[in-house]
């Protein structure tokens, strides 16, 4: 008997149920989302350009020989080399890239 309903639940209600159940199962995610982009999205850029600023300035110091600023002996910096191999070529890159006056600027238009 039981079978017989379910079956009848099928036909009456069709596979839009389903759907609809699963759709509702991700509503807590897109509501934190949401509530994310509204609330700390925008200071969580602005955190991640000041973290990467402080990095580029940090390792300007320590590797400045490498671009023609020397300010570390070369001793203190050849023993945090190992640490910062992965990430040197693209500070490089960067520190080595015409700017412009618009790069300076913090505003996303």
């Amino acid at each position: 008997m039981n079978s017989s309903f379910y079956g009848r639940k099928e036909l009456f209600f069709g596979k839009g149920i389903d759907q609809l159940l699963v759709k509702l199962k991700g509503l807590p995610k897109v509501l934190r989302e949401i509530l994310y982009g509204m609330t700390v999205h925008e200071m969580d850029l602005e955190l991640k350009k000041e973290r990467g600023t402080l990095d580029h300035l940090f390792m300007l110091i320590v590797f400045g020989d490498l671009v023609g600023l020397p300010l570390l002996p070369p001793y203190y910096s050849m023993s945090l080399l190992p640490y910062i191999i992965p990430s040197l070529e693209t500070w490089k890159r960067s520190i080595l890239r015409e700017k412009d006056l618009t790069d300076f600027a913090s505003i996303d238009i």
